[in-house]
């Protein structure tokens, strides 16, 4: 890893939809989301279908789950050979390029050299951007929804807030799988109103009763969302993913950020939507204005930054638009 930190023999969990054609050459490569998982079935099915984006009558897509992720890949989950117990936050310290690279090394695994269309999201743009600049024309088309060439401050600051408040749940560094548990629904607590905007709580979570003083729509609407992502995540790998999101930077070692989206000449489709709090579009429009054949495209949505897993039906519309598959 970039480190220095070795994991050796990592693991690495993977979906695949679809047949590997003749010329191996209609690959769809799926990055996933900070907390998804390899099933993008699962959370982009509007996506899917025939005649689709993903087609799987005509494209052979892979999703693999990010290292440092609970849902099968090599992870805080799994068991130090060095301790003989779970990692824990012990787990090696890895970046955004160092998962790239385990993706690389999934595609060497399966033999393919050529990418039909690269996607990602959010997380899942940032991994793209990083496994494009090292493939470069084995990649025919890209697709970056809602992400950026460099972690922002203002996002660092949001996972630092986040980080702050899990750390302050002192059985985070337990080495069980109920460590941190607490502070892990805190954190979500704390996360999830800039993954949405004002206008879709007040649409979604808006009181009725004039008089009502307690126990609120949108108190309740958190506290279930954070029991939920208890009851399907990891404390310890949230922790190390966020600490990775915040090293997420195309330019580190390459000049600069501009020279190195320069480098990546593949056509693609970089697209915003516009009421994007958490990685507001000036971000995507700084990554169509430096690589070389990007072409910029906008969504309009009340559903702000989580929109790239709501607005399917124009996702959909401006790829077609912009990739000819």
């Amino acid at each position: 890893m970039e480190s220095g930190d070795i994991i050796d023999k990592p693991t690495i969990a993977y979906n695949t939809y679809g047949r590997l054609n003749e010329n191996l050459d209609n690959v769809i490569f799926v990055c996933h989301a900070l907390t998804a998982n390899s099933d993008a079935k699962d959370w982009w099915s509007g996506l899917f279908g025939k005649g689709n984006v993903f087609d799987s009558d005509k494209y052979f897509i892979i999703c693999p789950n990010n290292l440092g992720s609970p849902y099968g890949s090599s992870s805080p989950q799994q068991i130090n050979p060095k301790t003989g117990e779970r990692y824990g936050m012990d787990f090696p310290f890895f970046t955004i390029r160092d998962t790239a690279k385990l993706h690389l090394k999934l595609l060497d695994y399966l033999g393919i050299s050529k990418i039909k269309l690269l996607i990602g999201g959010s997380c899942g743009g940032n991994i793209c951007q990083e496994m494009a600049f090292d493939l470069q024309d084995q990649v025919e088309n890209m697709a970056l929804l809602c992400c950026s060439a460099v972690e922002s401050a203002w996002v660092i600051a949001v996972h630092e807030s986040q980080r702050i408040v899990l750390k302050t749940d002192k059985t985070l560094y337990e080495k069980n799988e109920k460590a941190g548990q607490s502070g892990l629904k805190a954190c979500r607590a704390v996360a999830l109103p800039t993954y949405r905007t004002h206008h879709s709580f007040k649409t979604s979570q808006k009181e009725n009763d004039l008089s009502k003083l307690d126990d609120f729509k949108a108190s309740s609407y958190i506290d279930y969302q954070g029991n939920k992502f208890v009851d399907r995540f990891d404390a310890h790998c949230y922790c190390k993913l966020l600490s990775t999101l915040d090293t997420h930077n195309i330019g580190r070692g390459r000049g600069s950020i501009e020279n190195a989206l320069s480098k990546i000449k593949i056509n693609t489709v970089v697209i915003g939507l516009d009421t994007d709090m958490l990685i507001p579009t000036t971000e995507q429009k700084f990554l169509a204005e430096y690589l070389p054949n990007a072409s910029y495209a906008e969504i309009k949505t009340v559903y702000g930054h989580d929109a790239f897993l709501i607005e399917t039906d124009a996702i959909r519309a401006q790829i077609f638009e912009k990739i000819k598959l």
